[in-house]
Parts: C-alpha cells; structure tokens; sequence
C-alpha cells in the first residue's frame, strides 16, 4: 500500500473509531510541506503524522501496481483509548481495523533501540512498508 492509499485508509478507519474527535488530511490542514498523511484529534490531543513508503523487495517505482495483497490480519488487541499516547492510540486503530493487507504493525518506542521520534512501521502482505511519523 502507497501512503496516498494509506492515507486514505487511515481516514477511514479514524472516522469509524469511537475514541476519535476528528481526523483530516494534512493536505485539508494547510499542510503542504508533507506530501502524505493526516491529523488526528483524540480528546484535546491533536498529533500529525507523516506518511512515508518503501516499494517490496526488488519493485521499482515505474510500473508498479499499488494493489492489494492479502493475508492474516494482525490481532486486533485492544481497542484505541482516548488516554493512549497518539502512537498506542494509531497502532490499536490500525490492528482493530483488522485489514487483511497488513501483516504487521510495529511501534518505535517499543522496539529495543528504540529513537526519540515517535512512530510506526507498518509492513503489508506484499513486502512494501509504510513508516508513519509524528512531527
């Protein structure tokens, strides 16, 4: 899955979760340094997230075909909470969303080396991955 298409997934979802006040584009918030991804509203708390992809292994860009490629969903866990941290309350959504073209959802602050920057890597069934980041 491209980030447009991510993107536009993540919109989906976000507007479907009860825990969520409000979702929009960053394109619809005036962003346009960032070509991809999305402000989401939880609560009081606003976060922007930053959509960046990386092709499977050995694609190229030209003629590449963004379509869908599936397998066993990640285990849905526990539904997104209004008092998670926006890179808990991402990852529930996204495992709840229960999307058969995602095989994983990885949060950065949970990994070992984990880095200051918040985020997630989410790795679809066909290889490609997108890397969401807040700024």
């Amino acid at each position: 899955m491209r980030p447009q298409r991510f993107s536009d997934f993540v919109v989906d979802i976000v507007k479907n979760s009860p825990t969520a006040d409000g979702v929009r584009t960053l394109a619809e918030s005036g962003d346009t340094q960032h070509p991809f991804g999305v402000v989401i509203t939880v609560g009081t708390t606003e976060s922007r997230w930053q959509f960046t992809g990386q092709l499977p292994e050995g694609a190229k860009h030209e003629g590449f075909l963004d379509e869908p490629s599936t397998g066993t969903p990640v285990p849905a866990g526990e539904p997104p909470r209004k008092t998670d941290s926006p890179e808990a309350w991402l990852a529930a959504a996204l495992a709840q969303a229960a999307s058969p073209e995602i095989a994983s959802v990885e949060r950065w602050s949970t990994q070992p080396d984990a880095v200051s920057q918040t985020g997630l890597t989410v790795t679809f069934h066909n290889g490609a991955r997108v890397f969401a980041r807040t700024f």
